[in-house]
Order: structure tokens, then C-alpha cells, then sequence
């Protein structure tokens, strides 16, 4: 008898084809898909040499699976996700979890009754570096947090070419800098020092051709008694991402870019780096993919909760709220 679970990977546009890739890359994983554009369909079938492949949700909610990737445009998470429980199937979420709150407690409630897991993919969790400085400020070791910095900025039509003709040119769809992108700071950093409670921001389309969403976002925040910024662009040239902890008696900062965190606590000293092994494009998917086959096995909690990406989403919709607003608001 196998030991692979039996993964359905529904929407392959672009992150649902990693996703069909880096599960069958575990070894752990039998992987089937569905997709409702037949063209797409055929073409990732034939390049993974997939065994199933359906054309519709409902032909896929009655086939045999263990566990669902749901990787369709954010607006259709929660529903899907909440087909999913119901058959007590095991459900990882591609992020944001949603564009809004609807039925967000139903789907809560209905796998809290059940023994069913589910986790949310926002990938960064699982960097080898992040993770390393997550344990190196939970150690205490450079003293309580007290001011946190997030920049990061990439060229949109060099890293994400087809952006002009996916989700991404609509709001509605989880679109724009701050739904898409920005999204994967604030959850990282809430990880790393808890929840937003109050926030300010700005956003404007400034550079990006053939769209009308935001591009660049600017925000200011508190978490707790922790001050932070956030800001973002997606057309500068630099490729370039960091997330700064600057704490009583030391500064941490994780640079994704360079694939290292590092920190300094002597004024007078320099940055000590921490670099991790070199990464390729699909390892840090290939990591998460692992980590949930543990958590539906019982062996691992989630990388990123479901209360978690709760928040993060809570946190996306006072942003948005902000930018028309311009007043501060609470998550």
C-alpha cells in the first residue's frame, strides 16, 4: 500500500503549477489537478505526466484526495475551502486567504469540529534564515523588540511578466502591492513580534503600464508597543527585501535577497552575518510543500495557522481602508 498522500492541486496558473511541481518533487505526494481552462489543463498534465486531471470543482470534489492546495484567485478561497472541510479533507491555502471576511468564521468553526488540518502558504515562513532570526529574538537574546523596519522593492514586468493578465490587475482578486505582496512582509513580521493593532498607510498606481491597482504602498504601524514601517514597490530595479528588528540591546534584520539574516548589538562593530545554504527558485516551495504533508500526517503544526493568515488578512483589509481613508484604523 502507498504512503503518498493523494494532493489536488486546483487552479494551475502559475503558483498551482509550482505547487504541482515541488509536491511531486517530495516523493510524498501523488498529485492530481483541476482546472477549468482545458488548454492549461492538457499542457500541465502532459509536463508532469499527471494520472488525473479534472475539468471542474465539482468533478474534483468527488474524486479520491486526501489533501487540496487551493490556488485560484483569492475571492474563491474561502468557498472552496469550506467544500474542502466539509469532506474532512486536509487543506492548504495559497495567500492572501481571502479579499474580505466572509464566511471566514464559518470555515474556522467548521474546522475547528473536525480533525482536519490547514495551513496557509505564505512562504516565508519557512526560510531557513527567517526562521533562524525568529528563534534568535524569541531567545531573548538581543532584548525586547522596539521598532521594526520592512523595505522591499522588484522589477514587476522582469520577475512577474504576465502580471498585466492574471489576478494581480484587480483588487478584487487579490490584486495590487498590498494584497499580493506586501502581504508576505506584514505576515512575516507579525509572526515575529505579534499582531498590528494600529496602522496609516498610502498607496498609488505610479509606474506599472497596464494596470490601474497600486504598485507602491507605504505603512506605519504599531504593534503594541512596537513601532514599524512598511513600504513597497514593484518597479524599481533592485531586486531587494529585507525585514529589520531593531530591539533594546541589538538589531536583527533578514534579507531575503541576500539569503541571510543578520545582526549587530556594538555600535562600533559591524554586521554579522548568518548566511544560509544557497537556495534555488523552487526549494523554499519544495520546504513548505514537505511541511504540510507533516502536518496532515500529524507530525508538524502549521507553518503560518489558519487564525494567523486571519490576521494577516485583517491586517490587508485596515490597509486598504487607510489608503482611502487616510486616518489610522485597527485591523
Amino acid at each position: 500500500m502507498s504512503s503518498k498522500l493523494k494532493v489536488l492541486v486546483v487552479g494551475v496558473g502559475s503558483i498551482g503549477e509550482r505547487h504541482t511541481r515541488c509536491f511531486q518533487q517530495t516523493k510524498r505526494a501523488d498529485v492530481s489537478i483541476c482546472e477549468i481552462n482545458d488548454d492549461l489543463r492538457t499542457l500541465i498534465t502532459d509536463r508532469y505526466k499527471l494520472a488525473n486531471a479534472y475539468g471542474s470543482w465539482d468533478e474534483a470534489l468527488a474524486s479520491d484526495f486526501d489533501a487540496v492546495v487551493i490556488c485560484t484567485p483569492a475571492q474563491l478561497h474561502i468557498p472552496m475551502a469550506i467544500d474542502v472541510a466539509k469532506l474532512k479533507r486536509h487543506l492548504l491555502i495559497e495567500k492572501p486567504l481571502s479579499t474580505n471576511l466572509d464566511r471566514v468564521d464559518e470555515l474556522k468553526q467548521l474546522l475547528d469540529s473536525m480533525d482536519v488540518a490547514a495551513m496557509v502558504a505564505y512562504v516565508t515562513r519557512v526560510h531557513p534564515a527567517l526562521t533562524a532570526m525568529k528563534a534568535a529574538l524569541d531567545s531573548g537574546r538581543f532584548g525586547k523588540p522596539v521598532h521594526v523596519i520592512g523595505c522591499s522593492g522588484q522589477h514587476f514586468p522582469t520577475y512577474r511578466p504576465a502580471y498585466r493578465e492574471i489576478y494581480y490587475r484587480d483588487r478584487a482578486t487579490g490584486g495590487g502591492a498590498i494584497q499580493d505582496a506586501l502581504t508576505h512582509m506584514i505576515n512575516a513580521a507579525e509572526w515575529l513580534i505579534g499582531p498590528i493593532d494600529q496602522l496609516a498607510a498610502d498607496c498609488a498606481h505610479q509606474v506599472l503600464e497596464g494596470v490601474d491597482v497600486e504598485d507602491t504602498v507605504n505603512v506605519i504601524a504599531r504593534h503594541a508597543g512596537v513601532l514599524a514601517s512598511y513600504t513597497m514597490n514593484q518597479h524599481q530595479a533592485p531586486n531587494e527585501s529585507s525585514l529589520t528588528v531593531i530591539c533594546e540591546r541589538g538589531t536583527a534584520r533578514f534579507e531575503s535577497h541576500q539569503q541571510r539574516w543578520r545582526w549587530q548589538i556594538d555600535p562600533v562593530d559591524s554586521w554579522h552575518d548568518e548566511p544560509c545554504e544557497s537556495l534555488e527558485r523552487d526549494d523554499l516551495f519544495i520546504t513548505q510543500a514537505n511541511r504540510f504533508l507533516d502536518v496532515a500526517s500529524g507530525l508538524a503544526k502549521p507553518s503560518c495557522s489558519l487564525e494567523e493568515a486571519i490576521q494577516t488578512l485583517r491586517t490587508n483589509q485596515a490597509i486598504l481602508r487607510a489608503c482611502e481613508n487616510r486616518d489610522w484604523t485597527s485591523p
